[in-house]
């Protein structure tokens, strides 16, 4: 591919936000080293000095982005006060004019500011061109509610589950009371805030910890098993991947830090098993309307049941990530797979 001014843009103000700072060190690493101009740059802190030509900010240096990656979900509260300039809400200064200064922008972010559509929106109506799939894609994906209504009017098995709502959080344990059970955010990522519950009054602490960080929970029976992740590139679906956690289940912290999970890839499973999951990758991609990538969960029930937990339309690029693992399967490095993305992106405006 010609090289091309690329802004690689991550961070943001959101509980996935460390995770998406390390994808897009690793994205921007790699297309500096295939000849692209590259800006790396923060969704939240924007660029705050001076500059004539927006072109000369585009020398691949990583210094005005952190490179870390806690244990934790970073304290939101923190990272806003360190914003020094005078500008209000989740876009940073100068971060629209180098976007549309750039032939596309690779797409680093993680969570609902760079998943829920509305940035991907916001891109299409100033002509920006972006990687990954569109606007209407990005938030039915994200919002695992309707996901999972679409995935089962596709065929795909989903475990049962519903959605709770914050002003209904005094009756929830009438709405469900089966345990134990998964409780998450219907609207996140990165495993933030997701919890295994035994008990009531687990299940009322789990809630808390979701109602913290937005409206709305989802929750699911908990189904045991196996875990498995299917990467879909383009029109293909990448091998599948099994995830063991060493200790718990696959968290934040055993997701992002290094040695805490065992990853296998291909998967050791039966054909029949690959393929069918495969297939159902493939068909929440599809159901959902996506383009050029996409990763989806998946538990292999102890009875031979395959359930699609989510499909993230921005999966995560960090060393430890399943889709460069899934890509690396198949020959494609982490810059072949940082290039790949782009050219199927690239094809959207063609």
């Amino acid at each position: 591919m010609d090289a091309m001014h690329i802004v690689v843009l991550c961070g943001g103000l959101c509980p996935e936000r460390d995770v998406s700072i390390v994808s897009g060190r690793q994205i921007a690493e790699r297309l500096t080293e295939r000849g692209h101009k590259v800006l790396l740059l923060d969704l939240f802190f924007g660029y705050t000095k001076p500059y004539i030509n927006p072109l000369d900010l585009f020398d691949g240096s990583l210094d005005n982005v952190p490179a870390h990656l806690g244990k934790a979900a970073p304290d939101l509260g923190v990272v806003a006060a360190q914003r020094t300039c005078d500008i209000d809400g989740p876009i940073g200064k100068n971060v629209l004019a180098l976007c549309r200064a750039a032939d596309i922008v690779f797409m680093a972010l993680h969570g609902a500011e760079g998943e829920n559509g509305k940035l991907q929106a916001l891109f299409d109506m100033l002509h920006i061109r972006y990687t990954g799939t569109g606007y209407m894609g990005s938030a039915l994906a994200m919002h695992k509610g309707m996901s999972r209504t679409l995935f089962a009017h596709a065929g795909i098995h989903i475990a049962p589950g519903v959605v709770i709502e914050r002003r209904d959080g005094q009756s929830a344990l009438a709405i469900w009371h089966q345990f134990p059970c998964v409780v998450k955010p219907n609207s996140g990522g990165s495993s933030v805030a997701v919890s295994i519950v035994y008990t009531p009054d687990e299940f009322v602490s789990a809630l808390d910890a979701v109602f913290a960080l937005g409206d709305d929970a989802l929750v699911e029976a908990f189904i045991a098993g196996r875990e498995f992740s299917v990467g879909v590139l383009g029109v293909h679906a990448l091998p599948v991947i099994e995830i063991c956690p060493r200790d718990g289940f696959y968290d934040y912290q055993n997701k992002y830090q290094k040695g805490m999970a065992d990853e296998i890839c291909p998967a050791d499973l039966p054909d029949a098993d690959t393929q069918r999951m495969q297939q159902f990758a493939l068909a929440a991609h599809h159901a959902l309307g996506l383009s050029v990538y996409s990763r989806s969960d998946f538990m292999l029930s102890d009875t031979g049941t395959i359930y699609c937990l989510e499909t993230n339309t921005l999966p995560g690029m960090t060393p430890t990530s399943l889709l460069p693992q899934e890509a690396a399967a198949i020959g494609l490095d982490f810059a072949d797979l940082c290039e790949k993305i782009l050219a199927l992106s690239m094809e959207k405006y063609q």
